[in-house]
């Protein structure tokens, strides 16, 4: 019996998707519930699970190909079993060989997530390297990442190389008449090309992923349609330096999650919006839309681009929650298994440059919000206070914001009111 394997129904805004990678090809056996094909949306990556055992008999659809919901895929037999696909290998044709042995080389493999998976693709990483990178028998794709950079790079060879060089088309070449026999000099032995040089110097043309199309589009739409500005201040984190030495290893212990910096900035940011609800609110055509509730992005950097997801009804949740909610958004958005819901909506959101060493930023807003917090580098560095110059752990603020809506008055306050929070925390705890 045979069982044709389809498009799963895709989000409701989704109107279809690429499929990235097979992850069996025919002639393979495949267990129930095992993923078959990994297909990506502008925001997440989908696994295509097979809902039956079987032998993977046709793909219908090749890699890079755009895929709607239903559509089909390919056809699993699910009469066929272990011992039909153990044939004498005689009997089968070279491409099934190929691929059995493939098959038992992945069935060694550590289990690789789809993100983990696609690194490993794209990286062309052995099966001896991935297996150095595994960590309890799964492996993630920052420990593909690590494990890479820590490998030997390989010598470029002509056969890898060539096919770089042939798909640029060479440019049309005007004569140039010969000069003059002593005119001519010999060419410095330090100037001739290289065959290393000329192998640095090929293109690469590589299709962007469907995230990193979405991302490019609504960055235009955003610089597009809205009239961006940003203004910037400065904090003190002293206070908030000493609270978190003083009490992090006791909240560790009790929440089980590390005390970070950004929970502080979610609370100081939502008194600030609550305080200031036009830099919550969103412009839908000559409208404006407040929003009554308070539901923060926080933009986490993954492999495959920037994400935001969704702390939904933050002002509900305490200092515990909000760490807790990042660090699991974190880890499922850099092993590609967020969902897609986590990243829908907010009225408002931040990030943080700081992590990757910018002391200075305009961050651009995530539409159809109208405003976005920044986050930087905290640098020790002199500060007047009552009247000596002391040394303070001080970090750049920004807040960039949609002028069609957000007066300079709203957003310099709404920003005065983050830095007051911060450089006194009691605030946040007392609501003043």
């Amino acid at each position: 019996m045979t069982v044709e394997i389809r498009v799963p129904q895709l989000p409701e805004s989704v109107a279809d998707a690429t499929l990235v990678a097979w992850r069996k090809q025919p002639g393979e056996m495949i267990s129930r519930d095992e993923n078959l094909a990994d297909l990506e949306t502008d925001k997440v990556v989908l696994e295509v699970p097979s809902p039956v055992a079987g032998l993977l008999q046709e793909i219908r659809v090749q890699p890079g190909t755009s895929v709607r919901s239903g559509e089909l895929l390919a056809v699993i037999n699910e009469a066929a079993t272990s011992a039909a696909a153990a044939a004498p290998v005689a009997a089968m044709p070279m491409t099934a060989v190929a691929s059995a042995g493939a098959s038992a080389s992945v069935a060694a493999a550590p289990k690789l997530g789809p993100a983990a998976q696609r690194v490993a693709d794209e990286l062309q990483l052995g099966d001896t390297l991935i297996a150095s990178a595994a960590r309890g028998g799964r492996v993630s794709k920052s420990d593909l990442v690590a494990a890479a950079r820590a490998a030997p790079a390989p010598a470029a060879s002509a056969a890898n190389v060539a096919p770089v060089l042939k798909s640029v088309p060479a440019a049309p070449i005007a004569p140039i008449a010969p000069l003059a026999p002593a005119a001519r000099a010999p060419a410095p032995a330090s100037m001739a090309p290289s065959p290393a040089a000329s192998v640095a110097r090929a293109d690469r043309r590589v299709p962007m992923t469907r995230l990193r199309q979405r991302i490019a589009e609504r960055l235009v739409q955003a610089q597009a349609t809205a009239a961006l500005l940003t203004t910037f201040n400065e904090v003190d984190l002293t206070k908030i330096n000493s609270l978190r030495a003083r009490h992090k290893d006791g909240f560790e212990k009790q929440h089980g999650v590390k005390l970070g910096f950004m929970s502080f900035f979610v609370k100081a940011a939502i008194e600030g919006l609550k305080k200031y609800p036009l830099v919550n609110a969103a412009v839908s055509g000559t409208d404006i839309v407040y929003h009554d509730y308070y539901d923060i992005g926080v933009a986490v950097s993954t492999e495959r681009g920037l994400m935001v997801p969704v702390l939904r009804d933050a002002d509900a949740l305490d200092f515990a929650g909000i760490e807790r909610a990042i660090a699991g958004y974190a880890q499922r958005a850099r092993e590609g298994t967020i969902a897609l819901e986590d990243l829908s909506g907010g009225t408002f959101s931040i990030t943080n440059g700081g992590v990757f060493g910018s002391l200075l930023s305009t961050p651009i807003v995530n539409a159809p919000q109208s405003a976005i917090l920044g986050m930087h580098k905290t640098m020790l560095r002199p500060v007047v206070i009552d009247g000596q110059v002391v040394a303070r752990p001080m970090m750049y603020v920004a807040l960039s914001y949609d002028h069609r809506i957000i007066d300079g008055k709203e957003a310099v306050q709404f920003l005065v009111t983050v830095k007051d929070c911060l450089e006194d925390p009691g605030r946040m705890l007392l609501g003043v």
